[in-house]
């Protein structure tokens, strides 16, 4: 046999999973109580759609919370879309799987981290993309407290159950 089961992408694209159906629960049904979505994606992806500004932004990675306002999200099996707020303009992302690095939901507890392969992602093969929006977060994103903390990596350990 000249190639081996490779587990950990088998892994990372079932966790992917567990991604997209949430974000297709919440389509369906909104999001319950006080549950809020943040989602990291890598902007270096090529299938990655965003504004010029947000990816000048943030060139490697950016953060989006999907919480109170969030219109038009749609999900598909490879990418997810939406429009969310930056400086009270509505403005359109279409998130690849295949881009998301982190997703958490921190009102349960609850956070799952990706590593990128390259070659999966200049493939655009399913990893995962991210979403961020609230009132106020994804204004916050796009203004200053992303400005001092552009690039920071953020562990989800703090939100998993001990």
């Amino acid at each position: 046999m000249d190639s081996e089961i490779n587990y950990n992408q088998l892994v990372e694209k079932a966790l992917l999973s567990v991604v997209r159906e949430s974000l297709r629960y919440v389509v369906q049904n909104g999001l319950p109580g006080q549950q809020h979505f943040y989602i990291t994606f890598s902007t270096r992806n090529p299938d990655v759609a965003i504004p010029d500004h947000l990816r000048d932004k943030y060139k490697d990675e950016m953060t989006i919370v999907l919480q109170h306002q969030f219109w038009n999200l749609t999900v598909e099996e490879d990418h997810f879309s939406l429009e969310l707020s930056f400086n009270n303009k509505r403005e359109p992302l279409i998130i690849p799987f295949a881009a998301v690095t982190a997703f958490a939901d921190p009102s349960v507890q609850f956070g799952l981290q990706f590593s990128l392969d390259e070659d999966l992602e200049d493939a655009g093969e399913e990893q995962a993309p991210a979403m961020e929006d609230s009132p106020s977060d994804a204004e916050e994103a796009s203004k200053g407290s992303t400005d001092e903390k552009a690039g920071e990596v953020i562990t989800l350990d703090a939100f998993r159950k001990k």
